[in-house]
């Protein structure tokens, strides 16, 4: 017994040494000086490529980190940099360990714009913390780090983005032994000096080997995007979505220099936007009590953008697209007929009766309150999806155009359509004081020969295009002289993909558009020679099948895909950013954003393995 005894607690001394020893090969702890690494895999930057390595304590003391590698390594110069800048470039191959604690900030001296810089510095700060899953590990120590932001104006009032507003930026980030690290950023408006701000948070990386934030230095960027119109598109209307989860948006937004957030509030399925001259509207049209925008949440949202460099622009889409919240004014026709195809693109169907006189005071008080929340520059009106047959199955309608000597042919509705259009427009200039902002619609039959001539002034109206980019519809928008924005279904809408939600089969737009396509969607090739028409492009999500729990993985990293086309417009294709939008969407991943996986996570570690 005795000897069974020795035999078995001799085994488990042996067993237990087996796992010590398994455990310690498998966790890789090294101790170099005294200090402790515990990791697997380092890299080296071999011809342009961060190439994996297994770490020995031998090798471990000159390993580079992942994060580290992609900063200093690659074709692009600064590759963590999302979009890539557009001018000048220079970059040295040093880092220096920082510590987020010894930050100093020089902004401004504009009192009204302190707010904005204040929550800036927060939101670096913020950032830079996000760059590790746990802050305590990080090392202390590093050297004093100053962040000087300078403005080419003395004008103290609150930014606003407007169309011809500068984006551009400068950057260097210079070391020296009198000063220190000294990053000094300079812009024409608030909206250029953020985008700096926003691109040193990018030359900042955590190295999980040495447990420290560390920042490139010696580098100078002058940098301004091509497009100035760069956006997404929400609809809030088919569900609803929340306050955080469209501040959330905006975030992400303001990473990839994103600065337009169209917002289609309302539609036929809801009307959650509070009108306080006309209660009824939200208390008919919301989802619910609690599925409302206030006028306290919106300005909330406004300001929440402009802090990240975002316009909100709103959207009242008119003369369609109306039902819920419009009971019992006598003011829409076909509201929810059956069967719906006949009469709209999607149930409910409704559409404004442009008759009744008293509809337009009503949309003046909508116009109002928008205008007061939003300030917009430019004001979309939708426009889209009219059909004639809606007017067409109304009695007084018909009665009313026949009074007037039309007759009920499309060039008829055509003329109906433009009336409403003419009068709908008198009631925006009136509550913007007649300063006339620009006006958006979507491409339509109203934006086709003859009756974009007609109804429509190219000096007043900017038109959105929806349809394919090969569509033959473009050219002839442009050849009179449009401004336009491309949000071509094609490439850029991305609720494409995915079951049909009113019959079997897929939905109308599929397959699904990967990011390569959004990336390679140059709108230079859908203008052609009147590329200077185009203001810049966005991509939509309609919320058919969409809610605020998909939506992440719906825009990112897609959106950041077209960031880059409408920042840079880069001349290569989707293959000379592969590696660098996954090393963005793990930035993307470490701020909260849930976007969508592109790769196994092999194949950020190993670069330019995967693509065939």
């Amino acid at each position: 017994a005795r000897l069974v005894a020795s035999i078995v607690a001799k085994m488990c001394r042996f067993l237990f040494l087996f796992i010590v020893l398994v455990v310690a090969i498998g966790s890789q702890q090294f101790f170099v000086a005294g200090e402790e690494y515990n990791v697997v895999y380092g890299y080296e930057c071999r011809q342009s490529k961060c190439v994996k390595v297994e770490l020995t304590a031998k090798t471990i003391e000159n390993a580079i980190s992942l994060s580290v590698c992609r900063l200093l390594c690659g074709d692009t110069k600064v590759g963590t940099v999302w979009p890539k800048p557009t001018g000048a470039v220079r970059a040295g191959n040093f880092i220096q360990q920082v510590n987020i604690n010894q930050i100093t900030f020089v902004f401004p001296k504009l009192t009204k714009q302190q707010p904005l810089w204040e929550a800036c510095k927060e939101r670096f700060l913020q950032q830079v913390k996000n760059l590790t899953p746990d802050i305590s590990v990080v090392k202390g120590g590093g050297s004093n780090f100053v962040v000087a932001v300078q403005l080419d104006t003395e004008i103290d009032e609150l930014p606003r983005l407007v169309l011809d507003t500068d984006e551009s930026y400068k950057l260097s980030v210079t070391t020296t032994p009198e000063n220190g690290t000294v990053a000094k950023i300079s812009g024409k408006s608030y909206f250029g000096a953020r985008h700096g701000l926003e691109t040193l948070s990018q030359l900042i990386v955590y190295d999980d080997i040495r447990r420290e934030y560390q920042l490139l230095t010696d580098v100078e960027i002058e940098d301004a995007p091509v497009y100035k119109w760069r956006g997404i598109l929400l609809d809030t209307s088919r569900h609803f979505y929340s306050v955080n989860s469209i501040k959330r948006t905006l975030d992400a937004l303001a990473m990839v220099k994103l600065n337009t957030f169209h917002w289609h509030i309302t539609d036929s399925q809801s009307f959650p936007l509070e009108i306080k001259a006309h209660p009824e509207f939200h208390k008919l049209g919301a989802y619910s009590p609690n599925k409302i925008y206030t006028h306290e949440n919106i300005s909330e949202i406004v300001l929440y953008g402009l802090i990240r460099g975002i316009r909100v622009i709103p959207e009242f889409d008119a003369p369609a697209h109306v039902s819920e919240g419009w009971q019992h004014k006598g003011m829409v026709a076909c509201a929810n007929y059956q069967p719906w195809k006949k009469y709209c693109g999607e149930p409910p169907c409704g559409q404004l009766d442009p008759t009744v006189e008293e509809l337009y005071p009503i949309l003046e008080d909508i116009y109002r309150e928008i205008f007061e929340l939003f300030s917009p520059e430019v004001f979309h009106m939708g426009g889209d999806e009219v059909l004639s047959k809606c007017w067409n199955s109304s009695e007084v309608i018909r009665n009313w155009m026949q009074l007037k000597g039309w007759n009920l042919e499309e060039d008829d509705f055509h003329r109906l359509w433009g009336h409403f259009q003419a009068k709908a427009l008198e009631r925006v200039d009136n509550v913007a004081n007649n300063a006339k902002p620009l006006i958006i619609l979507w491409t339509s039959s109203l934006t086709k020969e003859p009756y974009i001539d007609e109804y429509l002034d190219n000096t007043r109206y900017i038109i959105q295009i929806w349809t394919r980019g090969t569509s033959v519809e473009i050219k002839p928008i442009l050849q009179r002289g449009y401004r336009v924005i491309i949000s071509n279904s094609d490439a850029l809408y991305f609720d494409c993909g995915g079951p049909s939600w009113v019959g079997s089969g897929n939905n109308w737009c599929s397959p699904y558009i990967g990011w390569q396509k959004v990336y390679e969607n140059n709108l230079d090739n859908i203008a052609g020679e009147y590329k200077s028409q185009v203001l810049g492009g966005e991509a939509a999500i309609w919320s058919e099948q969409i809610d605020e729990l998909t939506l992440d993985y719906r825009l990112w990293p897609r959106s950041s895909a077209l960031a880059e086309r409408l920042w840079s417009n880069p001349a290569g294709g989707w293959r000379d950013a592969e590696s660098r939008i996954l090393n963005h969407r793990e930035r993307l991943v470490a701020n909260g954003i849930h976007a969508e996986a592109l790769q196994p996570e092999w194949c950020l570690q190993n670069e330019n393995e995967c693509p065939v």
